[in-house]
């Protein structure tokens, strides 16, 4: 998967209305704790002359329990190519504060059973805005995931929450698809 987002990102890289685009890829623990993963991660970037700053890295919390310390290293040494890094599935893991200041992460991804459930449960707002209000805080993006209806959209909009993704914007389409897409022309 690591090397199809790449060979996409090399596409778009030279396109005008793509190459300002970012691919983020999951990496379970299993392939990011392999002793070849950072060396997979240079050539793969290497091979399709990809800036690496156009790929993220997205980990789960459950990753971090493994070694810290290792896992901090290893996206350190990434972190100098350039690759970012996403916190995926945000609050629902082993959320600790003390690895949020520690590790070298761009972006916090709030889980949708928060948003799922942002109506029914008045304890997921106010995660929502704690998550939203940490993120702003610490310097890092934040983007609510699992976004399905305009109610959802337009409270995390007022909540403070840029980014978004979920049914509500689009079902998982091809790159072929997301890419006639984004050369439509938008209304004005």
């Amino acid at each position: 998967m690591l090397h199809s987002a790449c060979k996409l990102l090399a596409r778009w890289k030279d396109d005008p209305q793509l190459s300002h685009l970012t691919m983020a890829v999951n990496v379970s623990s299993q392939q990011f704790h392999h002793e070849n993963f950072v060396d997979d991660v240079a050539r793969a970037l290497a091979v399709n002359e990809v800036p690496a700053d156009r790929l993220k890295l997205e980990l789960t919390e459950s990753l971090l329990v493994d070694d810290l310390d290792t896992t901090i290293a290893t996206m350190t040494t990434l972190r100098t190519l350039g690759v970012r890094f996403s916190l995926d599935d945000f609050g629902t893991g082993y959320s600790s504060l003390s690895y949020l200041k520690r590790m070298p992460l761009d972006q916090i991804k709030i889980d949708q059973s928060f948003v799922r459930d942002l109506f029914s449960d008045p304890n997921d707002e106010a995660i929502i805005n704690t998550i939203i209000a940490l993120g702003q805080t610490l310097g890092l993006e934040v983007i609510a995931e699992g976004v399905e209806t305009t109610e959802q959209h337009l409270l995390l909009v007022k909540a403070g929450c840029p980014a978004f993704q979920g049914y509500l914007f689009s079902k998982p389409i091809p790159a072929g698809t997301l890419e006639r897409l984004l050369r439509l022309p938008v209304n004005s």
